[in-house]
């Protein structure tokens, strides 16, 4: 096969290698799926300024998030199973971001456990906390990250409830999968993703199996959500939290002008923008299309970073342009990750990159640092 030269191509050679619940999980919203599209989509329609004769040589995409240098404004953003794209993701992902010199960012939904990851890294990776009703479990999940040296907290806010996702309860979704025909039959399709699985032992969700009291095992994200993840949330937690931690905190999931100014109230060092990729509140608007009224509103107090709907490296130059000082990918590095593993988490992190280059060459500028709005047709 030749060299997958965008991320819809790597999303197709994922297709073809990963079981369908696994790729459905990823490549999943929730009810209708229209936030999802939006995501997408309102990227697209944001349009670009051509410029001419003007010096492009001697260009970088060097900056900071949070304080933290980075080669390009990009993370990777905390997905849930990631282990099961490809055996070991997590660990496999950690390392490519490592190496291309982005931060990693760890779920609490992870397969593979902050203490894996931590055994094959060498710089600090980020962690993401889901807050749990039992605070000495969340108090761990905080200590264990802090023992890892990870550099920062990712606090996500919107997932007190989860939004249906119709493909995962179709497919019967579990981790490691249920024993049917239906998946048995999924898996032995897929000979190559076997393989690889069948060479580890970290199969269901390391983070909170053998750590979580009483729970021996965790077949279901939905299952342990709906028990376990506290609905009674609110901003008072987030100063405990951030007391605990003790280092930069992020809080993701801020869709609404007066929540972002409620997390800047917070002290955090950053809020990223986010529908959680369109998988929770079917129906709200895209993260684009939100991040200018979100940078108006809070940017001269707390760093804006944004999720969700980014598939090239355009869609990140515009976000830059329109005020984000980070952004994340989830679905382009899974779909790398799917398809060839770590190298290919590296090939989606080359692709946004060369695409970024390019894009901002022709658009006459040379230092990401200068991106602003006025490279966006209409806005100058």
């Amino acid at each position: 096969m030749t060299k997958p030269l965008t991320i819809a191509d790597l999303k197709k050679m994922a297709q073809r290698r990963v079981p369908k619940m696994f790729f459905d999980y990823a490549d999943s919203g929730a009810w209708t799926e229209s936030t999802y599209a939006a995501n997408e989509a309102d990227f697209r329609d944001i349009k670009l300024r051509q410029r001419v004769l003007v010096d492009i040589t001697n260009r970088t995409l060097e900056t900071t998030m949070i304080g933290q240098k980075v080669s390009m404004p990009v993370a990777l953003a905390p997905t849930g199973m990631t282990g099961m794209q490809h055996a070991d993701g997590e660990m496999l992902a950690a390392r490519a971001a490592e190496e291309f010199g982005v931060p990693f960012t760890l779920s609490t939904m992870s397969i593979c456990s902050i203490e894996d990851v931590a055994s094959v890294t060498t710089k600090p990776f980020w962690f993401q906390l889901y807050v749990m009703r039992d605070r000495g479990f969340v108090l761990d999940l905080i200590n264990r990250a802090k023992a890892a040296k990870c550099s920062a907290l990712v606090l996500t806010a919107d997932l007190q409830i989860i939004g249906q996702r119709h493909k995962d309860l179709r497919n019967g979704l579990s981790a490691p999968p249920k024993l049917t025909p239906k998946h048995i039959w999924q898996i032995a399709t897929r000979p190559f993703w076997c393989m690889e699985m069948m060479k580890t032992k970290r199969r269901s969700f390391g983070n909170i199996v053998g750590h979580a009291k009483g729970l021996a095992d965790l077949p279901s994200i939905t299952t342990f959500a709906n028990e376990q993840f506290d609905p009674q949330l609110s901003w008072r937690d987030v100063a405990w939290i951030k007391e605990q931690w003790g280092g930069p905190l992020i809080i993701k999931g801020i869709l609404d002008v007066e929540d972002a100014r409620h997390a800047a109230e917070t002290g955090a060092d950053a809020i990223i923008v986010s529908n959680h990729g369109g998988r929770q509140l079917d129906g709200a608007p895209s993260s684009i299309s939100m991040l200018p009224k979100i940078v108006d509103a809070v940017a001269d107090r707390v760093e804006v970073h944004i999720d969700g709907g980014i598939r090239s490296g355009q869609d990140v130059l515009k976000a830059v342009a329109l005020g984000a000082r980070g952004t994340y990918i989830g679905r382009p590095f899974l779909y790398g990750l799917g398809a060839m593993g770590k190298d290919g988490v590296t090939r989606a992190l080359e692709i946004i990159r060369k695409e970024m280059d390019i894009t901002m060459a022709l658009c006459g500028k040379r230092d990401i640092k200068d991106i602003d709005s006025s490279i966006i047709a209409g806005r100058q």
